[in-house]
């Protein structure tokens, strides 16, 4: 029998035989999709740049924030390191000034006796003339004037004001004019302990420890010398003599109990413990 070619026609369309076009629909599927994934890794790329941009700019922000607290705390820290020195300076003053006022007169002066005026004999006749005295005689005797006290304080005060104001080279110069000019005066043994404090926190521990020596066998009584002690064990700690610094805290400790110096000594062994020195 004979198949009509329209129905061969239908039936093949209908089994797909004749679809000339579906590998091209596929081949641009297929290919929609590689453009589609190539998009999405390129935002994904460009999402992973604009984190870590946004995240580097947040680490620098966070960088600067910390600067600033350690540029405040720099600043803090030299603020209270001045004012305890300022405060250090002035107790010590104060103490100073205490110990050199002279004691308040106490009771009424007893009234004063007018001299009594030595008659002289009359002259006569037999009497000799007084032989005119030689021109060694009537050389007057030599007095030393003691210095003026207000001038000494006042040469003080002025030196000590230059160490105050951190102006160390300037208290240098002034505290060893000082002791130039009023040798034996009332604040010698504190102008001889500023001058190596001086030189002490200009680092120069050298000139410092020998003024501070000088302190400790000129004025073995001062009130300074417990300081200077104490101020010698740091400069040695810094040149890490570690036996020498610890005889010299030790000593403090046993010479001055009680004290500041001994407190900051008793400090520094428990550091230098720590530190195994």
């Amino acid at each position: 029998m004979k198949i009509p070619y329209s129905k061969i026609l239908l039936a093949g369309l209908s089994c797909g035989l004749l679809t000339p076009t579906w590998p091209v629909l596929a081949a641009d599927q297929t290919a929609s999709m590689e453009q589609r994934l190539e998009r999405l890794e390129r935002i994904l790329r460009n999402q992973s740049l604009t984190d870590i941009i946004l995240q580097l700019q947040q680490l620098r922000q966070e960088v600067r924030q910390l600067r600033g607290e350690l540029e405040l705390q720099a600043h803090t820290l030299d603020s209270l390191s001045k004012r305890q020195r300022d405060l250090y300076l002035d107790i010590d003053q104060r103490l100073s000034n205490l110990q050199s006022a002279p004691p308040s007169p106490s009771g009424v002066e007893p009234p004063a006796v007018p001299p009594i005026a030595e008659s002289t004999p009359p002259k006569t006749a037999m009497q000799p003339e007084p032989a005119m005295p030689s021109s060694q005689e009537t050389a007057a005797p030599v007095v030393v004037t003691p210095p003026d006290p207000k001038k000494e304080s006042e040469a003080y005060q002025a030196a000590f004001n230059l160490l105050q104001q951190g102006r160390y080279q300037d208290s240098i110069r002034a505290f060893q004019d000082f002791l130039n000019n009023y040798p034996g005066g009332t604040y010698e043994d504190n102008a001889q302990y500023w001058l190596g404090e001086a030189s002490y926190v200009s680092r120069d521990y050298a000139t410092a420890l020998r003024e501070f020596t000088k302190v400790v066998e000129s004025y073995p009584t001062s009130p300074k010398v417990a300081g200077a002690l104490l101020k010698s064990g740091y400069i040695y700690y810094e040149k890490q003599d570690w036996q020498k610094a610890r005889e010299l805290f030790n000593k403090v400790l046993t010479d001055y109990p009680g004290t500041t110096e001994a407190r900051l000594a008793d400090k520094r062994l428990e550091r230098m413990d720590k530190e195994a020195h």
